[in-house]
């Protein structure tokens, strides 16, 4: 039996994925924070078609990536697949970031994951795969992505280069790119108007995304049907990135124009010459 690490495992995209892999018969350890998450994510996949064990640990700290391994190990035996999913939404544009949520932002979504993805490679056996979440906003430009899109940018290069530099080892690195998926780290954000709008009228699909999707891609990417893909970044968003798709109400709403005067933030623009 495969066994399967997950960062972030005990809600929204890690948990969709932690039961898409134990329907498809993989065992999989939960990595996340919370005790009381990890113990509801037992009992819900307990029973299942592979068993699941979980441990407690801030995916960010020094120690995590080799306890959790370790722990991996000790309970199965093996490592085949991990999947580096702990993060964190709610970023700011760069004028408004601190130094000390810069750190937080790159030190849960690339620091994190590189350490985990060091520590996997000394247990990985024959044809495993690690599958890096990142996100739509490290594709293309998004307002106020900051230190969020810059994470996520640096986890696409360092996906690519795991592919290069691993992959004739037998170990396949990919992304997978989700736009905004709604889970408890983004409701509070779909519940602005003008976030929501961004999201419903520039997306060519007659839905939101749910975390089963992003599961199912995540899953695919781990899975031997898969085989020939390596060094990729897939964009699970509903074309939202890849179109210039506007709905009806969109294109007929009437347009408001900006004082020329004022830079999108609201400061002065300066004048030229």
């Amino acid at each position: 039996m495969r066994v399967a690490l997950i960062t972030g495992a005990s809600s929204g995209i890690g948990l969709a994925t932690a039961r898409a892999f134990v329907e498809a018969g993989v065992a999989v350890v939960g990595v996340a924070r919370d005790p009381k998450k990890l113990a509801a994510m037992e009992a819900e996949l307990a029973g299942g078609a592979a068993p699941v064990a979980t441990i407690a640990l801030d995916a960010g700290a020094d120690e995590a990536p080799a306890r959790a391994v370790g722990f991996a190990m000790e309970r199965f035996g093996r490592l085949d697949h991990l999947v580096n999913n702990a993060g964190i939404g709610s970023p700011k544009p760069v004028h408004e970031t601190d130094d000390a949520t810069l750190d937080y932002f790159l030190g849960l979504m690339l620091r994190a994951p590189f350490r985990f993805c060091r520590e996997a490679l000394k247990a990985f056996g024959d044809e495993a795969t690690i599958v890096n979440v990142s996100s739509t906003y490290s594709i293309l430009g998004g307002l106020r992505g900051g230190a969020y899109s810059a994470a996520k940018g640096g986890l696409n290069a360092l996906t690519t280069h795991l592919a290069a530099q691993y992959g004739s080892s037998g170990v396949r690195s990919n992304v997978v790119a989700p736009g905004v998926i709604p889970t408890p780290m983004t409701f509070h954000r779909l519940e602005d108007e003008g976030f929501r709008r961004m999201n419903l009228d520039m997306t060519p699909a007659p839905r939101m995304g749910t975390p089963e999707d992003v599961a199912q891609a995540i899953l695919f990417l781990s899975s031997p049907a898969s085989g020939w893909i390596n060094g990729q970044v897939l964009a699970v968003d509903g074309g939202w990135s890849s179109t210039k798709y506007l709905s009806e109400d969109a294109l007929t709403a009437e347009r408001t124009y900006r004082d020329p005067g004022f830079t999108h933030s609201g400061k002065p623009r300066k004048a030229r010459g």
